[in-house]
């Protein structure tokens, strides 16, 4: 399961996606998690599902990876979709049982939280999986600018922002080398009652906390060795300018969003 985890993963193309300026991407990507929460009716989440999977296609991405990327965060997926199912009143009663009911207001509200959390993750991951950690810090940086005039530390909360994503794949490799390690050794983390599982991973945490602050450590002291001083005095070989990529994503998310917001309040 650690190695389908591809959130915050950089895969490098040459694809529409890939060339557009990271500013446009992060723009859209709120949009569009804005656009999931507010549509509800089938016809608007079909159109946001069509634009996101084509936007997949765009990115030259296997749709199997992507999906597979949803493998971590299904039981989320599942747990949500439960709490809806038996805690929503209203509608028609499909099942009771004791103080455990169904009804068709639980069912249609379950399908839309899957739809909806299904349709914000693989929307998120694309800009990961389509702008590399420097350039999504540089757009960050860019876009939260007009904060500078308050003395808000905005290079130093993008740089953050993009180092957590990026050691995201690290941690995830550095977890399953000391689980399979640990297993080598004869331990046990798939069988026995709940309490067991989560004991189970108390020699996998201190170690994955150990070698976490020693990476953590080592980079800091790299930054220091190449005399980082954050903003100050920085520049950049890349300059980000708006293209025509970044039009034709903007002129196509704005339709499509544009026109799920109004297939909502039609209906």
């Amino acid at each position: 399961m650690l190695k389908d985890i591809t959130l915050g993963q950089y895969f490098p193309g040459r694809s529409i996606l890939h060339r557009a300026d990271p500013r446009t991407k992060i723009l859209l990507v709120f949009a569009l998690i804005i656009a999931i929460f507010v549509c509800s009716n089938p016809a608007s989440l079909l159109l946001l599902a069509l634009f996101i999977f084509g936007m997949v296609y765009l990115a030259r991405l296997s749709l199997r990876m992507v999906l597979r990327g949803l493998k971590p965060l299904l039981f989320i997926i599942i747990f949500t979709a439960v709490l809806n199912l038996f805690m929503t009143p209203g509608g028609k009663t499909l099942w009771k049982f004791a103080m455990l009911t169904i009804t068709s207001s639980g069912v249609s509200r379950a399908v839309l939280i899957v739809v909806r959390l299904i349709l914000l993750i693989v929307g998120a991951s694309l800009l990961t999986y389509t702008t590399s950690p420097i350039q999504l810090t540089d757009g960050l940086e860019k876009l939260l600018s007009p904060l500078k005039k308050v003395h808000a530390p905005i290079h130093e909360l993008a740089m953050m922002m993009s180092l957590a994503l990026r050691f995201i794949p690290t941690l995830v490799e550095e977890t399953d080398k000391i689980m399979s390690a640990q297993r080598a050794r004869g331990a046990d983390f798939d069988s026995g009652g709940l309490m067991h599982r989560v004991k189970a991973l108390v020699p996998i945490l201190v170690p994955l906390f150990v070698s976490a602050f020693r990476r953590a450590d080592e980079l800091a002291t790299a930054m220091e060795c190449r005399l980082y001083r954050g903003d100050i005095g920085r520049t950049r070989m890349r300059q980000l300018k708006f293209g025509k990529a970044d039009a034709i994503c903007a002129v196509a998310a704005v339709i499509v969003i544009g026109g799920a917001i109004a297939a909502q309040i039609i209906a």
